[in-house]
C-alpha cells in the first residue's frame, strides 16, 4: 500500500518501514540526554554542536525524522518553564535545519513550543498528549506541519502509579480514533496524521505486549503508524538489563513492531534499527533464500 506522508514541504515514502532517531535536549532522560550537554555549565544547557555530531551520525546511518524534545516524559517526570523548553530546542532545531537535510520532529506538547519549533524549521509535531492542550489543535491546524498522535493514559508525572484497562487495545484504537476525527474536523488532513499507541505511557508491560501482538489492528487508519520501544522498561522488565544493555531486547520487539505493520520506529539506536527494518523487509518480500 502506498503511504505517504506530508510533513512541511516534504511528501515522505511511507510504503517501506523508516527509522526515526531521538535527540532528548533533557538532563533526566532515562537513556541519554545527559551526554548531550555543556560540560563547562553547573546547570544542565544543551550542547548544540554535540547534538548535531549525534543528529548527522544518526542520518548517515539512515534516519529519515529526528525527534528533538525539550521535556521529559518519562515516568514520573517533572514539568519545566516555557523558557527552559525553548531554550533547550529551539537552537537544535535551528542548527539541524541549518546543517541537514531531515524532517525534523518536535517532541513537545506546548503550543507555545510547537508554534516557535515550527518557525525554527521543525516539520512534524510529537506530542504524547495528542493535542489535548488549549491552542495545540489550531496552532497545526494553520500550519502545514504533520502531526503524530499519541495514546497516554494520565500525565507523566503520575501514569504509571494506577493503570487500568478494561481491553487496551480497544481503549486505545478508540481514543485515536476520536483524536483523528477532532484532527480531520479541524482541517487537519489525512496525509499529515500519524497513529502511535503509547507504548510505555500509561501501560503495564502487560498492556504494552498486548498492543504489540495486535499492532495489525492500527493499520485500520490507514494512516502511518509510530511505534517507540526504544530501551523502555518494557523491555527492561523482561530482560531485566539496565538501559544500556537493552538493544538486542529493543530490536526483538521492533521486529515485532515491523510484522505488526509500524512505519516508522523511534529508536536511539539507528544503525542496529535500520539492519532490522531491512531484514525485515527481505523477508517480507519474499528476497530470502
Amino acid at each position: 500500500m502506498t503511504l505517504i506522508l506530508t510533513a512541511g514541504e516534504r511528501q515522505i515514502d511511507l510504503s517501506s518501514p523508516v527509522c526515526m532517531g531521538i535527540i532528548n535536549a533533557t538532563p533526566d532522560s532515562f537513556s541519554d540526554g545527559s551526554q548531550l550537554s555543556k560540560r563547562s555549565s553547573k546547570n544542565f544547557q544543551i550542547d548544540v554542536d554535540k547534538a548535531l555530531h549525534r543528529a548527522e551520525t544518526m542520518v548517515r546511518e539512515g534516519a529519515i525524522f529526528i525527534d528533538v524534545g525539550g521535556e521529559s516524559t518519562r515516568p514520573g517526570a517533572a514539568s519545566i518553564s516555557l523558557q527552559e523548553e525553548l531554550d533547550r530546542v529551539l537552537p537544535v532545531i535551528q542548527s539541524l535545519k541549518k546543517n541537514i537535510d531531515v524532517c525534523i520532529s518536535v517532541d513537545t506538547s506546548t503550543p507555545a513550543v510547537m508554534l516557535e519549533a515550527i518557525k525554527a524549521g521543525a516539520e512534524l509535531i510529537n506530542d504524547v498528549r495528542a493535542l489535548s492542550h488549549p491552542q495545540a489543535l489550531s496552532v497545526v491546524s494553520e500550519s502545514n506541519a504533520a502531526v503524530c498522535l499519541m495514546h497516554m493514559q494520565g500525565a507523566p508525572v503520575s501514569m504509571q502509579d494506577s493503570v487500568s484497562y478494561e481491553n487496551v487495545v480497544d481503549e486505545v484504537l478508540a481514543f485515536l480514533h476520536s483524536k483523528v476525527q477532532l484532527c480531520r474536523d479541524q482541517d487537519i488532513e489525512s496525509e499529515r496524521i500519524i497513529v502511535d499507541p503509547g507504548f510505555g505511557f500509561g501501560k503495564s508491560v502487560k498492556h504494552n505486549y498486548q498492543l504489540l501482538k495486535h499492532l495489525s489492528r492500527f493499520t485500520e487508519f490507514n494512516l502511518p503508524v509510530l511505534v517507540g520501544l526504544s530501551r523502555k522498561s518494557m523491555i527492561g522488565t523482561v530482560v531485566d538489563r539496565p538501559v544500556d544493555q537493552r538493544l538486542a531486547g529493543s530490536i526483538a520487539a521492533t521486529s515485532y513492531a515491523l510484522i505488526g505493520g509500524a512505519n516508522i520506529i523511534r529508536t536511539h539506536d539507528v544503525a542496529a534499527t535500520i539492519d532490522v527494518i531491512r531484514v525485515n523487509s527481505a523477508f517480507s518480500s519474499n528476497g530470502h533464500e
